[in-house]
């Protein structure tokens, strides 16, 4: 199953040595409907919005900055981890599971678009904190090619992070789970836990908010009429990450300590393998929402929907594509610089809208 635990999912009873078996039938019944829809829902909203946002950055005219190449590569890692949700439906509602090389396959593309959109969420805050708080000192390092490095590393330790969990993943009795060697039967569930609350939530929120915190200390000290607009945009990068993941990681807190037989009752199993179906979901649902806060929310994104909007219309009404007059280049560049001339002291971008 596409959490962080293959081996742990829907079984129709969890047996202890200590107590009789806890029959999950109901629960395991009541995921699969929950999770089926669910998972198919996210991939529907979180395809669309993120092909959006790669056709808008390459399609683009304007040369691309560092900031383009992270949104790039974060819808990328977003669309790499929803294309697994369709298979993961099949394996719920398909009896015969998922063949070998296609359930290490799944798991290897769900852990590192998992991690890779963590890891580039992180980076983005990253960026607008060495661009806004630390804009001079960072002005000659904030490259292309500084970008395109960064992401290259960032997909390597999203592999590395990924690796042991398809590395021990394997379709044994039509079941798509972990089968760990014998020395490490009882350790890895825990070690794999802690990895993902700590690399996959702890530090990134920690990052996230140090770098936001800096920023809106940057943004109160300046004169602008878009300060509010960005300092808005800020809490809600912050604020929905910390509310779609927090339930999600405390979830897999419990199911840490589950681990050690801390909740001998049935009752309380089954309400932690509901509760984890249901907050996963919560988590997963994350990825539709990264281009509206990443991306959609800046001008060049804005103005491309816009003519993919005009395109559509005219190809169903059947009429020519037309579009309003646009300024010059000359004149689109002299009005950019002059909206954007308070912020150059902050942002070796120049860019108006300080987190895109």
């Amino acid at each position: 199953m596409p959490t962080v635990s293959p081996d742990s999912s829907l079984e129709d009873f969890d047996y202890d040595e200590l107590a009789e078996a806890c029959d999950m039938g109901d629960i395991v019944a009541l995921g699969t409907v929950f999770l089926s829809i669910l998972y198919c829902l996210v991939f529907a909203f979180g395809l669309v919005g993120n092909l959006l946002v790669v056709f808008a950055l390459t399609n683009s005219q304007k040369p691309r900055n560092i900031t383009d190449i992270y949104l790039l590569n974060l819808a990328l890692s977003d669309l790499l981890f929803v294309a697994t949700l369709p298979l993961w439906t099949h394996y719920l509602i398909n009896e015969q599971g998922l063949h070998n090389a296609l359930c290490k396959l799944t798991t290897a593309f769900f852990f590192i678009g998992f991690f890779g959109g963590i890891f580039f969420i992180t980076i983005i805050s990253i960026d607008r904190y060495l661009a806004i708080v630390l804009a001079t000192s960072s002005m000659n390092n904030r490259t292309v090619q500084h970008g395109v490095t960064v992401s290259l590393s960032v997909w390597a330790a999203a592999i590395l992070m990924s690796a042991p969990q398809f590395m021990f993943t394997k379709q044994k009795e039509n079941e798509c789970h972990g089968d760990y060697p014998e020395v490490l039967q009882k350790i890895w569930p825990i070690l794999r836990n802690v990895e993902i609350n700590f690399l996959g939530f702890l530090l990134p929120l920690f990052i996230m908010s140090y770098c936001y915190l800096r920023i809106m200390w940057t943004l109160f000290s300046c004169k602008n009429r878009k300060k509010a607009k960005a300092i808005k945009l800020i809490l809600l990068v912050v604020i929905v990450f910390f509310l779609f993941w927090t339930p999600y990681n405390i979830m897999i807190f419990l199911e840490t300590l589950n681990l050690y037989h801390l909740f001998p009752s049935c009752d309380m199993q089954r309400n932690l393998k509901l509760a984890l179906s249901v907050t996963e979901t919560i988590a997963f649902s994350h990825c539709c929402l990264n281009p509206f806060i990443y991306a959609f929310a800046g001008e060049k994104f804005r103005r491309y929907l816009h003519q993919v909007y005009r395109k559509c219309l005219a190809v169903l009404c059947n009429r020519p594509v037309t579009f309003s007059p646009s300024l010059s280049e000359s004149q689109r560049s002299r009005r950019e610089s002059i909206l954007s001339s308070n912020f150059t002291h902050y942002t070796s971008d120049g860019d108006a809208s300080i987190l895109i």
